[in-house]
Parts: C-alpha cells; sequence; structure tokens
C-alpha cells in the first residue's frame, strides 16, 4: 500500500472547528488520510514512503461541486446572452439530441479535466438521454469521486424529438444505477436525474422517486425554480409551486438535491427545511442567465443545506469552484450587507457542505484522520496575493482562482502535478474536443 507523507505551510482542514494547522503532516495510507500529525525531524526520518515536501504551499480539502452538466462543456460560448427557457430550447437541446458516443466522452473528458486543474475532486453530473454509460466510463476511469445519472425527459413541449417514452426512461435509468451504483470502491455512485418538472410527466417523478428505496445512498437530483417563465410554466401544468408540487408527490426528501431554488415563496423554503432537502447554488449560472439571485443568507440562517455548483459550461462559461465562491460572497453583498456570506462560510460551502448534501462527510470535504485523501494543494504566495498571514479564507475566497493550484490528489493518487494534468493530456483534449464539435453542429444542422 502506497504511503506518503504531506508537509505543507500549512492545513485549512474544514472541519467542525475550522481548524488551521501549522508544523503539522498529513500522513496518507493507500486512499485515506491516516493521521495529522505534529511535525518533528524524527516524524520524517521514520516516515517509510514519499515524502512531500510542500513548504510554501496550502492544503485545503478537494472542492465539492453538487451540481454539473458535463455533457455540456462541448457546447461553451455557444448558448450566450439567452433566457433559460431560450437557452433550452434554440441551443442545448438541440445540441444535447446531436451527440454521440464520441463527441459525449470528449465533452466528459473536457469537464473533468478542467475540474480536476480547479481543485474539484467530488462532484454531482447531471447526465444527458443518450449514452450515459460513456460517462460513467469516464468518471471511474479519471479517478474523480461523482454521484451522477442519466437525465430522464419523458416530454418536452420546448424542443418535442429530445424525449423518450416513459417506460424507457425508467428501464434506462434502472439498469444504469444497477450497474454503476456504489461502484469504484465507492467512488461512484447514482444520482437519479429527471431534469425538471416541465420535462418529466407525474408517474416518471414518482416511479423514480420509488425507484431510488432499492438503492441506498443514491441522491434524487432535478432542477427546481430558477426562472419565473419556468416558474409560471409549472404552475399552470401543476397548480403548484415547483418546490410544493415536488413535496406532493413525495419527491421531497434529504436525499433530494434542487439545483437552483432562486423563486421561492415563504412555504417553498419551510418545505425545504422541513424535508431536509438540499440546495445547489450555482451563482455564475444564475446570473449569467439573467435568473436571478437566490436568498441564500436566509436559506443557510434557516438550517437548509446549501452547497456550490458551477452548472454547465455554456451557462457559467466555466467549471471553476473558486468563482463561484467569490460570486457566492459578492451578490449577497448589496442586498445584505458587506458581513454577509463571510469567506469563512462560502469557503464551507464548496468543501464540507458539499459533502453533507451528498451525505459523504464521513468520507470528504475536510482533512480530518479516517477520510479519503482528497487534497488540493494552493501556492497563496504570488504577487497578487495579500501578503497579511491573517485571514487565509479571504486569501482563498477572495483573492485566489484556479491558478493558485499547483498539485491535486484524489484519494490518495496524484491527479494534478505542478498545473499539469496527470489524468489526461489537456492539448489532445483541446484538439480532439474542436474535431467532435465540428462533426456534432454539422449532425444539429441535420435535425
Amino acid at each position: 500500500m502506497n504511503r506518503t507523507l504531506i508537509i505543507p505551510n500549512e492545513i485549512v482542514t474544514a472541519d467542525s472547528k475550522g481548524t488551521i494547522l501549522k508544523n503539522y503532516a498529513i500522513e496518507i495510507s493507500g486512499t485515506v488520510i491516516e493521521k495529522l500529525i505534529p511535525l518533528t525531524d524524527a516524524v520524517i526520518k521514520s516516515f517509510t514512503g514519499e515524502v512531500v515536501y510542500a513548504d510554501n504551499l496550502t492544503v485545503i480539502p478537494g472542492f465539492v461541486q453538487t451540481h454539473i452538466h458535463l455533457c455540456q462543456t462541448l457546447f461553451r460560448g455557444l448558448a450566450d446572452d439567452l433566457l433559460l427557457l431560450d437557452w433550452l430550447q434554440q441551443r442545448i437541446f438541440p445540441f444535447e439530441q446531436a451527440h454521440d458516443s464520441n463527441s459525449l466522452r470528449i465533452s466528459a473528458q473536457l469537464g473533468i479535466n478542467e475540474l480536476f486543474l480547479g481543485g474539484t475532486t467530488t462532484l454531482l453530473d447531471m447526465g444527458t438521454i443518450n449514452y450515459q454509460e460513456v460517462i460513467f466510463e469516464e468518471l471511474t476511469n479519471s479517478g474523480i469521486k461523482a454521484f451522477a445519472g442519466k437525465c430522464m425527459m419523458d416530454q418536452n413541449d420546448l424542443f418535442p424529438t429530445f424525449r423518450a417514452e416513459t417506460k424507457d426512461e425508467l428501464e434506462q435509468t434502472y439498469r444504469l444505477a444497477k450497474a454503476f451504483h456504489q461502484t469504484s470502491g465507492g467512488r461512484i455512485n447514482y444520482g437519479f436525474a429527471p431534469r425538471f418538472v416541465l420535462s418529466c410527466s407525474e408517474k416518471l417523478l414518482i416511479e423514480t422517486t420509488e425507484m431510488m428505496k432499492e438503492f441506498p445512498g443514491s441522491i434524487f437530483h432535478t432542477h427546481s425554480s430558477e426562472n419565473k417563465d419556468e416558474i409560471e410554466a409549472v404552475r399552470k401544468l401543476r397548480g403548484k409551486e415547483n418546490v410544493e408540487y415536488l413535496n406532493s408527490i413525495a419527491a421531497l426528501h434529504n436525499h433530494t438535491v434542487l439545483a437552483h431554488c432562486i423563486h421561492l415563496n415563504d412555504e417553498e423554503v419551510k418545505l425545504l427545511k422541513e424535508k431536509e432537502t438540499r440546495v445547489s447554488h450555482c451563482p455564475s449560472s444564475n446570473l449569467k442567465l439573467g435568473s436571478g439571485i437566490a436568498d441564500i443568507p436566509r436559506y443557510l440562517k434557516e438550517g437548509i443545506s446549501v452547497s456550490l455548483g458551477a452548472d454547465g459550461a455554456p451557462c457559467n462559461n466555466n467549471l471553476n469552484a473558486f468563482v463561484e465562491m467569490r460570486l457566492a460572497s459578492l451578490i449577497q453583498k448589496p442586498i445584505h450587507g458587506p458581513q454577509a456570506m463571510d469567506a469563512e462560510t462560502t469557503f464551507r460551502l464548496a468543501t464540507i457542505e458539499g459533502a453533507k448534501a451528498l451525505h459523504i462527510e464521513n468520507k470528504t470535504g475536510s482533512i480530518e484522520a479516517g477520510k479519503k485523501a482528497d487534497l488540493v494543494f494552493l501556492n497563496l504566495e504570488k504577487f497578487d496575493q495579500p501578503l497579511s498571514e491573517e485571514n487565509i479564507y479571504s486569501k482563498i475566497v477572495y483573492s485566489a482562482s484556479k491558478e493558485n493550484v499547483e498539485h491535486v490528489m484524489s484519494e490518495g493518487e496524484w491527479v494534478v502535478k505542478a498545473g499539469a494534468s496527470l489524468v489526461y493530456n489537456s492539448d489532445e483534449l483541446y484538439k480532439k474536443g474542436k474535431e467532435e464539435l465540428n462533426n456534432l453542429l454539422k449532425r444539429v444542422g441535420s435535425l
């Protein structure tokens, strides 16, 4: 079993006390953090294994992003300046329908590579209708920790040809969950993914919720209350608000992750709290699509679980946890005052709170003995960083970016070293991505 001793400048643990350690080492055995140990010459001399001197680097937990669309990475920059429903109808649905297995594979590879390079080691992904096994293959092979699932759509008034029959959606989802849930030593898990209320029949939503019971530890992952036009359409279709409707069919519970939740009434907020439903906040996407700003300070005050996600590349246009942290903090301050969403709170949303949202806080999200060695090494000693050592969270949330990421470790394996991917050849991915995008756009033109 591989053993590694990490000797950093400091360790930002994100544990329950917010502990920050200096003159400590991280001892790793295989995939797991064995212990955090005071650093002495004797510790170094007696250690048998790889010793990594990271004297000038800060080690933080790997980021956990709870709403991603790997299938959309290939479409970055092709769906700008549109409202949500137009964005789906005119761009995303036609593009996703035109995917073949090759284009979907490179899209997933590009996304995973970008996430690793930016320090994300865990994600909740919503796939697409076809070729979902390709995404699972890439997640498995890459070494990233993931919940993922086939996007389920059995109705689609926006783009009617991009849907499947209810029976087929349920059967394929069941088959995929049986094949991939709790695989790769528990690193890969299933996230049941009905797209949103407007694309799903009531039968599909109810039977998906029932199906989850056969897969303990799985997640129910959907979009909710992102856009006012969407909410009005749901109201006409179901006679209820989004969250109220999901609750009425027993789809609201503590293994439900709702992306966005921007426009909620008081009753819906109460339901989120009562049912312990998780909210995935995607500030870049919400701003770019003009959807609005979720009242995250209120949700946190109510004790509602909140975590962060970049959403998809075409509504962002990146998958960068640093951008999401910075925006999540800054956009609330003109509304709630400069003390709202302080840097430490926001950092925790991107780490341990993301793990809690997925019920894997015993495995990741903080740097503690017994947890997986999901670690990000930051160089915070650059000219554009604060010179003061007073507030490490300020450095990370307000000043740092993915350019500060030096190394990344996922479950004890190096996936990024010296800012370069060890999983993929980034230049080759970019070249192949351009080829597959051109092929896809030709298929879109023939739809």
